[in-house]
């Protein structure tokens, strides 16, 4: 499906949620992959829609031009 490579990752975490994440990992090697997986992917998504919108509201902002009427970006 898509193009993967492995990448090492080193995070500190409360000593609870480190143990809870040291027992999902032996319990279920791909648990913590996909978790990280899907919020990455959900930030990508909301990082896209951010900057859509931005770039959007810019072009709303913008003064029209004065001999055309239209918005120039």
């Amino acid at each position: 499906m898509w193009n993967t490579r492995s990448v090492q990752l080193s995070v500190r975490l409360p000593s609870d949620v480190a143990s809870e994440a040291e027992e999902a990992q032996r319990s279920d090697p791909d648990f913590l992959s996909r978790v990280i997986q899907y919020g990455l992917t959900r930030r990508s998504i909301y990082r896209g829609l951010r900057d859509a919108e931005t770039a959007k509201d810019s072009l709303m902002t913008a003064p029209p031009d004065a001999t055309t009427g239209f918005i120039q970006p």
